[in-house]
């Protein structure tokens, strides 16, 4: 078990020295980041798929579709929801909006609970029904200060949940499917590569982009297979409970990219952080039942 938190906490660490080295890739744009990342980072997982003999889950998605076609167009728009979803996590820390984004993946557990209860009728514990009220006494500040969430906020606090309920109705919720999607993503990658802002005086300017670009490559497909294998080593309910350290390191990036906390902004902050806590001590509590059963 140690070696799945190890992995899972280092796949936590990969993300958020990610999200900094955004910074570092002057003067690429957030598209052509993402389009950067995508390319270099298919083929990393195609090698780890074929090393791990998942191969087989890429050929039962296209059976899959060759049978029904219609799920083709499922797997457009779960490829299109990821596709937003990694582009906007390299566009933020380019354009100061890391902490939205960062409130945006504390919220996500939040809302995956709600949409569990209200798309597939799965009971709420005590302590989940805690953690939502204590979530909506901060969403419930934000909106009366501001009106509404950032759009940022919103995009990963909801988008995600719209993104995995359409997985799983397709029937792809598996390694194969998410290679399907960064498949069909390399076509909108490649545009944004090609009609980027990225010049030859740009690389002689900044010859050490050379290295920098691959890099790009080499530290997502690291995060996300160490994401895959933890998934893989640990309890869920364990893998859960560390999903939420990307998080607060996230918040960290965005402290030390130059961002900060408004002070009318706490009051949103610090229930929504409270919900968090409240849903890591229902996992905790439930891994030690698990363990004392074992």
């Amino acid at each position: 078990m140690s070696k799945g938190i190890i992995t899972s906490v280092t796949a936590s660490i990969l993300f958020a020295v990610m999200y900094f080295y955004t910074s570092l890739l002057a003067p690429l744009s957030g598209e052509e980041m993402f389009g950067w990342r995508m390319l270099l980072t298919l083929p990393c997982v195609t090698l780890f798929m074929w090393f791990s003999t998942d191969l087989h889950l890429v050929a039962r998605v296209w059976r899959n579709i060759a049978q029904r076609p219609m799920l083709l167009l499922g797997s457009m728009g779960t490829s299109a929801l990821m596709g937003v979803q990694l582009w906007l996590f390299l566009w933020a820390p380019l354009h100061g909006r890391s902490l939205e984004v960062s409130m945006g993946y504390f919220l996500l557990p939040l809302t995956m609970v709600l949409t569990g209860r209200l798309v597939y009728g799965e009971q709420l514990s005590h302590l989940q029904k805690l953690a939502v009220l204590c979530a909506a006494c901060g969403v419930g500040h934000e909106l009366f200060q501001h009106g509404s969430f950032a759009w940022e906020t919103l995009l990963v606090a909801a988008g995600y949940p719209v993104y995995f309920v359409l997985r799983r109705a397709c029937g792809n919720d598996h390694l194969g499917g998410l290679w399907t999607d960064m498949c069909l993503m390399l076509p909108a990658a490649l545009l944004f590569i090609v009609q980027g802002q990225l010049s030859p005086a740009d690389m002689e300017a900044r010859p050490l982009l050379y290295a920098l670009i691959p890099i790009l490559g080499v530290i997502s497909a690291s995060a996300l297979i160490c994401y895959v294998m933890a998934s893989r080593l640990l309890p869920f309910s364990l893998f859960g409970l560390l999903s939420y350290v990307e998080p607060v390191l996230l918040v960290g990036v965005a402290l030390l990219l130059g961002e900060s906390i408004a002070p009318d902004q706490w009051l949103t902050y610090l229930p929504i952080w409270l919900a968090v806590l409240v849903l890591m001590f229902e996992g905790a509590k439930h891994l030690a039942r698990s363990r004392r059963a074992v």
